[in-house]
């Protein structure tokens, strides 16, 4: 006599847990990024380009610009660092400011906060240099000239960045592909 199978029970699996743990981890992708804010259109350069291919760092940096009209401008990825440094700069040149930028942050403390890059003076760069490493000795100079810069504001930078003792920094330029 033949054996009767038992018929087998379907298995079927619910994907609602798998399709919530999709949609939490996108969430939590989403809300903890941070982008690079954007520059003011005075600080934005056009880059040189070289062959070396090293990363930028991403975190502990201060990026001083230099635009082709030889303005100088300091932006630093850390919140608290740039409140620091610049908001007592800020109050002082607070009635200088365009009042088009002044109108987009409601106080000196909030544009110290928010602000990517502030223009400043190469005569206040030493202090500022200085103040920078002693509240973060993990961080990076980067010098981001434009190409048609002249040299002069960039060899002064390098040489104030040297006489604070920071013998190491980069300078940013664009992958040249052949």
């Amino acid at each position: 006599m033949p054996k009767h199978k038992k018929q087998r029970v379907g298995l079927r699996m619910d994907m609602t847990p798998m399709v919530d743990i999709g949609f939490l981890l996108l969430t939590f992708f989403m809300l903890t990024t941070q982008f690079r804010p954007a520059e003011i259109p005075e600080a934005q350069v056009v880059i040189p380009t070289s062959h070396s291919d090293i990363k930028q760092p991403e975190s502990d940096v201060m990026v001083i610009t230099v635009n082709k009209d030889g303005g100088v401008f300091l932006s630093l990825d850390s919140q608290k660092l740039r409140e620091a440094l610049l908001t007592k700069k800020i109050q002082e040149n607070w009635e200088n400011i365009d009042p088009k930028i002044r109108a987009q942050y409601s106080d000196p403390v909030t544009m110290a906060k928010l602000v990517p890059s502030f223009p400043i003076q190469v005569a206040e760069l030493t202090d500022l240099l200085m103040q920078a490493r002693i509240r973060n000795p993990k961080l990076r100079t980067i010098i981001k000239g434009d190409k048609d810069a002249e040299y002069g504001p960039v060899m002064d930078i390098m040489e104030i960045l040297q006489k604070v003792n920071i013998t190491r920094f980069n300078l940013l330029t664009d992958l040249e592909f052949h």
